[in-house]
């Protein structure tokens, strides 16, 4: 009797321990999730850019009264231009002949170039504007030791001094936030990155299904330049955590347990591969290459970072939680 209710109650005491072991661990990622502030600059457009050409069809008479141009009605010679309709007035013995001939073989020369000037006007304007393009999101992570504090007043002074609603500016935080973190390479631990490649139509949601990815990481965004609107949460009093009161010698005997993470997001025309983040010159590679996009063809831009408020902390087990994808380089 007693071996059997042993068999019966051990089976329920391990789902009772497994239980409460996964609900220990989700009740301790929620206690130390969202814990620390971020930093975040964007901005962009997926919308093409529109030529800002138009023709505009003309009627007036050539020199010696012989006749006039006018517009073809139907809209065009092939559908892309307008035809001109010489009609001469002459007498009914009139005739090709002189001076006249001279002038129908000019009108007709002419025509034809500007024809072929307008055709290969319009295959330039359907390839650049009217198609439905290829763009490549990019996505570039870099955790690095704490210790790197010039980082993030660094980052603080390009969000508040950003011009992020025009490409030029928005190429050019790219570039301040890659050479921020290139200036720190002895204080780089994880990264990683990847590109996924879309249409032009559905770019827009891949770009923000990632940015609120990494937003959503944050406890609240204490400075943002978004499109060039500067927000900035009043400061709080930053307190350590219990443990280091009770032990404020843990870090120096454990270890670094602090680190900054930086997210770098770009929507680019055209096709755009950063190479596998595996060690630190495949790092240096990608951040060079992400930073030096043009700004002709950068569409969007999310540079986030986190902590940023002063006092802030990453731990380790928070990267670990939260970027699982990182790895060390």
């Amino acid at each position: 009797m007693r071996k059997k209710l042993q068999q019966t109650i051990k089976p329920l005491l391990k789902t009772f321990f497994v239980l409460s072991l996964v609900l220990g661990m989700a009740l301790g990622h929620a206690d130390g999730a969202l814990a620390a502030s971020g930093g975040r600059i964007g901005g962009g457009s997926f919308r093409m850019p529109s030529s800002g050409r138009s023709y505009t069809p003309r009627t007036y008479a050539p020199p010696g009264g012989g006749g006039y141009y006018a517009p073809y009605p139907g809209g065009g010679f092939g559908g892309g231009f307008g035809f001109p309709f010489l009609i001469p007035f002459w007498g009914i013995g009139g005739g090709f002949g002189g001076l006249f001939s001279i002038l129908i073989f000019l009108a007709i020369a002419n025509f034809l170039v500007q024809s072929f000037r307008r055709a290969s006007s319009n295959d330039t304007e359907e390839t650049g504007y009217s198609s439905n393009p290829n763009v490549s999101v990019t996505r570039l992570q870099v955790g690095l030791l704490a210790q790197a504090r010039d980082l993030q007043p660094e980052l603080n002074r390009i969000a508040e001094t950003a011009d992020t609603n025009s490409p030029e500016g928005r190429a050019e935080v790219l570039q301040e936030a890659s050479l921020a973190l290139l200036r720190h390479p002895e204080y780089w631990v994880y990264a990683g990155g990847d590109t996924q490649q879309a249409k032009l139509n559905s770019a827009e949601s891949q770009f923000n299904r990632l940015a609120l990815a990494e937003r959503s990481k944050f406890s609240e965004e204490t400075l943002s330049n978004v499109n060039n609107q500067l927000k900035a949460a009043l400061a709080k009093e930053a307190l350590p955590p219990a443990d280091e009161i009770d032990n404020p010698t843990r870090l120096i005997s454990e270890g670094p347990g602090e680190y900054i993470i930086v997210t770098l997001l770009a929507a680019t025309l055209g096709k755009l591969e950063i190479p596998q983040v595996r060690t630190t010159d495949d790092l240096r590679q990608a951040l060079r290459q992400i930073g030096s996009i043009p700004s002709d063809r950068l569409l969007a831009i999310e540079v986030l970072w986190t902590p940023q408020a002063e006092g802030d902390v990453l731990t380790s087990d928070d990267v670990l939680a939260e970027y699982p994808d990182l790895r060390l380089v």
